[in-house]
């Protein structure tokens, strides 16, 4: 009788232990952008954004970023999207998140990260994707001059549109500076099945 205690209580625990590993190996979810310039993925980092992500993802899931443009293109910097129409028109957004640059991740080529104002906490729906190594946006420090931006996943396949989209000639529009003469269009951003890490 103590033995079969002792092999259910076994059980139990490989059961539970194999549950843990499974959810920690399947906890990345990507989104795939399809833009009018062709698709790119990007896999993001809950564990290490998880306010930033879930704020993402929220917009991703309301279908907010459909028709919104690249609106600023600079080659050899980033691309920056999700928050004018084609017009220049800019969308309403949901309340300012906090700032979580300080996770870890850096701005490299081709991660994502929330674009903002001059004030560490006003990132809403923005974001950019780096096509250099741009250290100078990373954290440093919780000073507001040095906190940097928050970087909350990277792009696993299509970085070449990235790229791509990165090479558009530009010009300004009002106040919008390097905004591309040919409107990039982000046409939808779709969540894909969670993909194992």
């Amino acid at each position: 009788m103590k033995v079969l205690a002792n092999l259910i209580m076994l059980k139990q625990l490989f059961c539970g232990l194999l549950l843990s590993v499974s959810i920690s190996a399947f906890a990345a979810p990507s989104v795939e952008f399809e833009t009018s310039q062709g698709n790119f993925t990007v896999e993001l980092y809950p564990e290490k954004a998880p306010k930033t992500v879930a704020n993402f993802l929220q917009y991703v899931k309301d279908g907010f970023y459909e028709n919104t443009i690249f609106h600023r293109v600079i080659n050899r910097f980033m691309i920056q999207g999700g928050g004018f129409e084609r017009d220049l028109t800019e969308k309403n957004t949901r309340e300012p998140i906090v700032n979580e640059s300080n996770n870890g991740l850096l701005n490299e080529p081709g991660t994502i990260a929330m674009a903002r104002t001059a004030d560490p906490n006003s990132a809403t729906a923005q974001f950019f994707v780096n096509l250099a190594d741009n250290q100078f946006l990373n954290y440093a420090s919780p000073d507001p001059e040095q906190i940097g931006y928050c970087v909350f996943g990277k792009v696993t396949s299509g970085f070449e549109v990235v790229q791509k989209i990165g090479l558009s000639p530009t010009t300004s529009v009002g106040r919008n500076a390097d905004v591309p003469i040919k409107a990039i269009t982000i046409k939808s951003v779709k969540l894909l099945a969670e993909v194992a890490k």
